[in-house]
Formats: structure tokens, sequence, C-alpha cells
């Protein structure tokens, strides 16, 4: 039987640089290569800074899922495989925030529309998993709506900025550089924007975009060549960019530490990750990650438990509602094959008796309308019932006389084109 599968690396198994070695390739590059399997009908993949996430439409979906994790070199340990049940589960939960790591988060849904943006317009995807992910964000939407699950502040850049403020025990008076001027860059200073610091310095490799996010905080944009020289006075940098190479090495950090008695702390929130391991080699260098975010998470999810109860009790509702509009898909899609089969029937069967009349007398157009009508009145009949059975398995759940009817009227299903 032809359902949803998926393969989930998450921030909840996986260290950052686990992460990192479960992708490989761009995302077009990654669509591509999955439809490329006769077994898979459709996919779609989802990346962010802390998820690798692949959802295939196939009737051996665990199993494909499975070959290509072991090809990739995933490790067992930390990628799960989800049936159609807990693969749609999983999906309207992560759109409403709670498979987050900063749960409640609204980044993440905007990400969901992106990425499956990109997979329908690389035509990798279907009915089925068009079905589901819009569901996923309307449902999203709905819990955002409904709960205060993203009230406040909640996100990767704001949790940033309270591990910063919880590790130097306040930021009042810090000097703050942020490396990016993108989404996440953007979500760090405006979550800055709400301390008391002294000042806010904004690098981006496009001086416009920095000037712009600087000018909206009343912070100072520097140009990204000058990023080693406001280190040396920052007592805290966040990086965020979307470089595919380290932005800070051990050799900056040397250079920019030469002179300084002081600590530094630096927080990486970028995947691939911006700023190089080694450079707690350096005196007075501390760095932190995506991982070091967990901590931040414990103490937002005690703040958000009851909300997250009544979002779990909204995406169990439209679950049901989710799984209903699957079954009558299932079945209309079936009606709607077998009705197509028998109206090519009809077709030739009409065709072939004006053609035989017409060996024996002459035929008008109000002949071949009643021989259009009485074969149309023909297939309507016969299938009238057979339409209302089809709709009731699937609204039961009978799953046997669903794939009898296939078999026996040899339809193809959901099979590629």
């Amino acid at each position: 039987m032809t359902e949803i599968s998926s393969m989930v690396i998450t921030h909840a198994k996986a260290s950052v640089q686990e992460m990192e070695g479960a992708w490989h390739g761009d995302l077009e590059g990654m669509l591509k290569h999955l439809y490329s399997n006769d077994l898979i009908y459709e996919c779609a993949v989802l990346k962010t800074c802390n998820r690798v996430e692949i959802y295939v439409v196939s009737p051996k979906g665990s199993q494909v899922l499975f070959h290509f994790a072991k090809k990739m070199g995933v490790s067992s340990r930390i990628v799960e495989f989800y049936d159609n049940d807990e693969t749609l589960t999983h999906l309207l939960k992560l759109a409403s925030g709670l498979e987050s790591m900063i749960v409640g988060e609204d980044q993440i849904l905007g990400q969901i529309k992106e990425l499956y943006s990109i997979a329908k317009n690389a035509g990798t995807t279907g009915t089925t998993l068009d079905t589901a992910f819009s569901k996923a964000i309307q449902v999203g939407k709905r819990v955002r709506t409904e709960t205060g699950i993203n009230k406040g502040s909640v996100s990767i850049g704001s949790a940033a900025v309270d591990l910063a403020d919880e590790i130097l025990d306040g930021l009042t008076g810090k000097t703050v550089l942020v490396i990016g001027a993108g989404e996440m860059g953007t979500l760090v200073a405006r979550a800055l924007g709400h301390k008391n610091i002294d000042a806010i310095y904004i690098a981006n490799r496009t001086f416009e975009r920095a000037e712009m996010l600087a000018d909206e905080l009343s912070g100072l944009a520097v140009p990204y060549s000058e990023v080693e020289e406001h280190i040396k006075t920052a007592d805290v940098v966040i990086s965020a960019t979307s470089a595919p190479h380290y932005v800070l090495t051990k050799e900056i950090m040397s250079n920019a530490m030469e002179n300084r008695n002081r600590e530094i702390l630096l927080i990486d929130i970028a995947n691939p990750r911006d700023i190089e391991e080694a450079v707690t080699q350096v005196p007075n260098v501390t760095l932190h990650n995506i991982d070091g975010l967990r901590t931040i998470n414990e103490k937002n999810m005690q703040m958000r438990r009851e909300e997250a109860k009544k979002a779990e009790f909204l995406i169990e509702e439209e679950l049901v509602l989710l799984n209903a509009q699957f079954k009558r898909q299932k079945a209309d899609g079936l009606i709607s094959e077998l009705y197509a089969r028998l109206y090519n029937v009809r077709e030739q069967e009409k065709e072939h008796a004006i053609n035989r009349l017409k060996a024996y007398h002459s035929i008008g157009d109000i002949e071949i309308k009643v021989l259009d009508d009485l074969t149309h009145s023909i297939v309507n009949k016969m299938l009238a019932e057979p339409t209302k059975a089809l709709r009731d398995a699937a609204e039961h759940d009978n799953e046997e006389m669903l794939d009898t009817v296939s078999k026996l009227f040899k339809l193809n299903g959901a099979q590629k084109e």
C-alpha cells in the first residue's frame, strides 16, 4: 500500500556535527536524487539549523529510506524512521512548533512553507504530500491563533541571546557583535534590542542589509572586512550566517585576542557552523553552538507546558480530519480511474456501433446523440453502486475491498506518472 514515510534527524538525538554529516549536496539535488528512484512517487526535504527530514510517498517507504540513510552514512543512533501515522502526527506537531528545539517558535512554519514550495516547484510532490503539507501549514496557523504556544520571545535567535544573558549574568553594559543579517541574524538583533546593552554591531557581507537592521535597532553596521577589529572590543559575538565555510577560525580569534586580557563569549547558531571549534584553544575564548541551547529550551518548555497540551488536543482533532480526507482521496482516486477506464471502453464501443450502422445506412446527429446518451447513462448507472461501496469502504478502513477493486480492474493507484 502506498503511504507517506519519513526519515527524521533532529536536535533530539543528533549533535550539530552529526546533522552536518547527515546532509550531502544541495536541496534540489537531493530531491532529484530521491525522485529518480522508481519506488518513490513523491518526495519533499526539510533542512533547518537543527533538523534534516525526508518525506516520501512510496509502497516501500521505510525500506527505501533505510537504504538511503545507509548510503548517506547516517548512524542509526541519530535517525528515526516513521510510518504513515507517525509521519502525519510528527508533521503537524512540527508545523505547530512542538517539535522545535525552542518550543513554540514561529520560524519553523515559514521554513516548512518555503521548503515544501521548493519541492512542489521541482515537481516532486503530488496529491498525497500536497494534502499533508497543506494541512500541516493550516494546523500550524490554527495552533498559534488558538493557543499561546508562541507568546513572547521564542526563536533560536532569542534563545541565543538568553543563553548569553545566562552565562554572563546579564548583558547590561555589554558590547555585542552580530555576524549575519539574514533571518536568524535579524532575530538575534531584535532580541538584543530588548536588553540594556551598551552597543550592538551588525556585520554582513552585504553592507546595505547590515545598515537596514542596525538602523532599526539604533545599532551600528560595520563592514564585513572589519569584523576582526570589532571582535577585539566585543563581549559577545553571535554568528548566524549562511556561509558554507567557517566565518571565524582559530587564526582569526588568535589575532583578535592577542592584546586582550578579558574573556569573550562566542555563540554559533549557524548550520553549517560558522565558528571553528578549535577557537576554544585560544585563551579567554568560550564557544557555544546550537547544542548549548538545550538548557534554554528546557526552561522554555516548562513555561509553555499548558499551551503545548492545548496544541496537542487541536492536533489530534485535525489528524482525524486529515485521515478522513486521505480516505476520501483514496476512494475518489480509484473511482476516477475506474470511470476513466469505462468511459474509454464506452467511447470505443460507441464509435464501433456508429461505424457498423453507417455500413448499412446513413445516420444523422440525432442518432449519434442518442447512442452517446445511452452509453453514457449505462456507464453511470453501472458505477453508481460501486462508487458508494468504494467510498464506504474507504470511510470504514476496508483496505481489502479497495485493494481487490484495484487488482480486479488493474488500476494503477498512486504510481508515478
